[in-house]
């Protein structure tokens, strides 16, 4: 038996199927035209002649470029101490004194022992001594020259002196302490490359230098590259050094690369590299972090396009050149890419505009790329959704006048 429903609800029926048609229909031909509305958006951009670099990356550490410990090499009383930390000197200046009483005498017995020995040797001349006596009185007054000199050096060291100018970083000694031994201390020295240097003639009484100092507004970077860099490297390169807390670029030259390998704290091989800072600089400090970028290629006057205006196809790589206001394909040979920039070795030359796609738009009901309202798309029935939707969630807005 055949169910028949009332005349108004068969009406309610067949509208609401009607409404769902529509909205079905006007939802299929917005999907179905979506895809066209899609358009590239972009602009232009001049073609132009550029300085093109080939860099290695380098990190390190900002390290001053000397570095002094200074020692004693006499034993002795500290009877005075003339810095102190954070102290600027200058070389020869007097950073710390040692009694010399003793040493003084010495050099006072050092000077009568020379005197007696040229005396002596002048007597036996006038004595016509024999050759081996005369020898002999010669061979006496070299020893006791060479003894009177080594009396006047340690009467000097008992001052102590900075040997270079900069900055006193550390103060070891104290009046009235008691320094050396009897046959000398130790004093060291290192340069930019980290080598030390030194003589030793005995052991202090310490391990820590009376007095350190290190160069001021002079630095070098201590860095590593890694060793598939490390052969394009050479001494003399230029450096642009990124310094940690310092909004300028610093400028730099490779002073020396190490030959003998290191390892890195992820266990790569690395090579030590040391760049010397160009000129004398107040706003850095030693111990901050540097990143290097070595400059081991440079090329003037390279004619580059932004790289976002190359296509390709299957005729090869190309542009959309603008000739009197229209899009022109043009043909291009590209070299190296560095950056945003591309090299182009033919097809184009400078001054030449070209378009640059810088991304992807809806086109509204102007015609215009990115559509209404700075690229939101136009939905069925003209009204706009948020992020895309339509105005009840769905993703699609509904056409106009449904569900009313």
């Amino acid at each position: 038996m055949r169910l028949r429903l009332p005349a108004h609800r068969r009406l309610t029926i067949g509208v609401l199927i009607v409404l769902l048609v529509a909205l079905g229909g006007g939802t299929g031909a917005w999907l179905l035209t979506r895809g066209d509305s899609a358009v590239a958006a972009s602009t232009t951009a001049t073609v132009e002649t550029q300085t093109l670099q080939t860099t290695v990356s380098a990190d390190g550490t900002l390290e001053p470029t000397r570095t002094r410990d200074l020692d004693f090499d006499v034993s002795g009383t500290v009877t005075r101490v003339a810095v102190s930390e954070g102290d600027t000197v200058r070389k020869g200046q007097i950073l710390a004194v040692v009694d010399d009483t003793a040493l003084v005498a010495t050099r006072r017995a050092a000077a009568a022992s020379l005197a007696a020995a040229r005396a002596q040797l002048a007597q036996d001349e006038d004595d016509d001594a024999s050759d081996v006596q005369l020898a002999s009185d010669s061979a006496a007054v070299v020893t006791a020259r060479a003894t009177l000199a080594d009396a006047q050096d340690a009467v000097e060291e008992a001052t102590l002196r900075a040997t270079i100018g900069g900055l006193v970083t550390s103060v070891g000694v104290t009046k009235g302490e008691v320094v050396g031994s009897s046959s000398g201390s130790t004093g060291s020295s290192s340069d930019s490359t980290g080598s030390s240097s030194g003589s030793s003639s005995g052991s202090a009484s310490t391990s820590t230098a009376a007095v350190e100092i290190v160069s001021a507004g002079s630095y070098v970077v201590d860095a590593t590259v890694g060793a598939t860099d490390v052969d394009s490297l050479h001494k003399g390169l230029q450096a642009q050094l990124t310094v940690s807390g310092v909004d300028d670029t610093v400028y730099g030259t490779v002073r020396s690369i190490g030959l003998v390998a290191q390892t890195s704290s992820s266990g790569a091989a690395v090579f030590p590299v040391t760049i010397a800072v160009t000129g004398r600089r107040k706003d850095l400090y030693a111990g901050t972090s540097v990143t290097a970028s070595i400059i081991v290629e440079q090329r003037d006057d390279v004619l580059v396009v932004d790289s976002r205006a190359l296509q390709t196809d299957d005729q090869g790589t190309y542009v959309t050149q603008v000739v009197d206001g229209r899009d022109v394909r043009t043909a291009v040979e590209v070299g190296e890419t560095v950056g945003m920039a591309t090299e182009i070795t033919q097809g184009l030359q400078a001054g030449d505009v070209v378009r640059v796609t810088t991304g992807f738009g809806q086109r509204g009901s102007t015609g215009q790329s990115g559509g209404p309202e700075g690229g939101q798309q136009q939905m069925p029935g003209g009204e706009m959704g948020q992020s895309g939707q339509g105005m009840d969630g769905s993703g699609a807005q509904p056409p106009a006048g449904a569900g009313q």
